[in-house]
């Protein structure tokens, strides 16, 4: 169980169908959050997020292997603590939000992995889709929020080539090299929310139809 729920990816949610002998969950949209951490100027880290992810996660825990995951980022989320920068990210140089507002992934593959599990997915950015794998860590621990609901927590981490994705701007410095590197280091902190049954709906005398 541990391994999968790892996959998150990625991310408003995407219906998935229901599997035999699979538990659902969704990914909380503002409790789960896309980290990113790209080179800047050949001498630092800028890190930003998408503080907008959502999905549903279908999990199967006599074969994990059979579970999958579908999830939406919002681009339109995207910060990196300046404003002046993100207003660029969310232009036509970078994640163009107003023809894509949206990043998904949906997952193709799940391995056991040593201890954990990979998952491999296709991750769609600016319209380019794209393969990708995931290293899932947390999600064994299940607990109860006050109002009854039922939860797990993780992480899941990739990398990326952002060329690969049509995120092709950058600037030559003076100096050598260029104002943006060209990996991008991935990390989604995710909370999972346990799905609950319908409920009967009750006829206007007090009774279940």
């Amino acid at each position: 169980m541990t391994s999968f729920l790892k996959s998150l990816a990625l991310v408003a949610a995407l219906a998935v169908p229901s599997l035999a002998g699979a538990t659902a969950y969704d990914i909380h949209p503002t409790n789960s959050s896309a980290l990113f951490s790209v080179k800047h100027m050949m001498v630092s880290n800028v890190r930003g997020s998408f503080s907008k992810v959502s999905g549903t996660v279908q999990l199967d825990e006599k074969d994990l292997t059979k579970s999958s995951v579908e999830a939406v980022i919002d681009a339109t989320t995207v910060t990196t603590n300046d404003a002046s920068r993100d207003e660029h990210l969310r232009g036509p140089d970078f994640f163009d939000v107003t023809k894509f507002p949206t990043l998904t992934f949906k997952s193709t593959k799940v391995e056991k992995s040593g201890g954990g599990l990979k998952l491999t997915g296709d991750l769609t950015i600016r319209g380019v889709k794209k393969p990708v794998v995931l290293q899932l860590d947390g999600f064994d621990v299940e607990s109860k929020d006050p109002y009854g609901n039922v939860k797990r927590g993780g992480t899941a981490t990739t990398k990326i080539a952002r060329k690969d994705f049509g995120l092709k701007w950058n600037a030559a410095l003076e100096t050598g090299g260029v104002a943006v590197g060209e990996e991008v280091s991935i990390t989604l902190e995710i909370e999972l929310v346990k799905k609950q049954p319908a409920q009967p709906v009750k006829s206007a005398a007090g009774t279940t139809p």
